[in-house]
């Protein structure tokens, strides 16, 4: 298993952007699927974005897609999320996760929170 630590949450003002990062330890990363996932109060935990181990296949969400980019560089172990044109409804929690079996994650980061202020 990996373990992973989200970095770059903060507070943001609508249209504004923020990049984060998930840092993963162990050797294995370029092996592992990798997806944000993001959970606003009193909702659920939702799937934003996921990249597949080599970056051939990227998948997101409809509600970021244009706004959101998801990237890794297996040589830093790291996952990112770039976020632009920020809105308010993406407020929430921003979780990173790892998988080794399409569409499964087994490991999950501490999650980082982000606020998109108006």
């Amino acid at each position: 298993q990996v373990q992973l630590v989200e970095s770059g949450g903060g507070l943001v003002q609508a249209g504004g952007s923020l990049r984060l990062s998930c840092a993963a330890s162990g050797r294995t990363f370029s092996r592992y699927l990798m997806g944000w996932f993001r959970q606003a109060p009193g909702k659920e935990r939702d799937i934003v974005a996921s990249i597949s181990s080599r970056s051939a296949s990227t998948y997101y969400a409809d509600s970021v897609k244009g706004r959101f980019t998801i990237s890794r560089d297996n040589a830093k172990n790291t996952v990112y999320l770039q976020m632009n044109y920020l809105k308010l409804e993406d407020t929430a929690v921003y979780y990173c996760a790892a998988g080794l079996r399409p569409a499964t994650y087994d490991c999950w980061g501490q999650g980082t929170q982000v606020t998109v202020s108006s």
